[in-house]
């Protein structure tokens, strides 16, 4: 979901979409969040896709260029009668993998494929490390007067995430992005969990 985090949201889940608006600067169709739900901001999401678009055709680096990185956590505001978000959501899902795969072959022109790899067994042996901990112990909890995402939530996910990486379990990148958590008090630090997360999906892509 990009709604600005993965605690659980208030707002409804996105269902049915009946209609479809056509955004010229990318030539993506994308339909309308049904009339009484909620949607995506339908400017920010036409400009950030042009973008998006005018990066992957440079044929320089800019400051300016959008990277993977960025698709992954970009966020778009929430109101209604907007794009619907479970399209968008997959567009951009899709979007991220393309920009992914350009900067993989553009690193290992760079680096060469060996150190690439290096690179990646590097991030697989961090990732373990960190799922080796305890329960309840994996990340910093929040302090006494902040809440943060529910542990066993998070362990729970992260025991699939575990099993994934030891070649069991059927999990996919789409799972790790769309995951919710809701929140507690003195849970998880959202921001470590949602760094391990994001990890864990450049870790996917580099091993497909």
């Amino acid at each position: 979901m990009r709604v600005g985090s993965r605690a659980a949201p208030d707002a409804p889940r996105y269902a049915r979409v009946p209609r479809a608006r056509q955004n010229r600067d990318v030539n993506t169709t994308f339909p309308d969040a049904e009339r009484k739900e909620h949607g995506y901001h339908r400017g920010q999401v036409d400009e950030f896709l042009a973008r998006a678009r005018a990066s992957f055709e440079e044929a320089t680096e800019s400051d300016d260029r959008v990277t993977s990185a960025e698709i992954r956590r970009t966020a778009f505001a929430v109101r209604r009668s907007g794009y619907s978000a479970r399209h968008v959501d997959a567009a951009m899902d899709r979007l991220e993998e393309v920009f992914f795969e350009r900067e993989r072959r553009a690193r290992i022109a760079e680096v060469g494929e060996e150190a690439w790899w290096e690179d990646t067994r590097q991030l697989l042996s961090e990732l373990r490390g960190r799922l080796g901990r305890p329960k309840g112990k994996r990340f910093k909890r929040r302090s006494i007067f902040a809440s943060g995402y529910r542990r066993a939530q998070v362990d729970a996910f992260l025991d699939l995430v575990d099993a994934m990486l030891q070649g069991h379990g059927s999990l996919t990148t789409a799972d790790v992005r769309s995951v919710v958590f809701h929140t507690e008090w003195r849970g998880y630090n959202e921001d470590q969990v949602d760094a391990l997360l994001d990890a864990v999906i450049v870790l996917m892509l580099s091993t497909r």
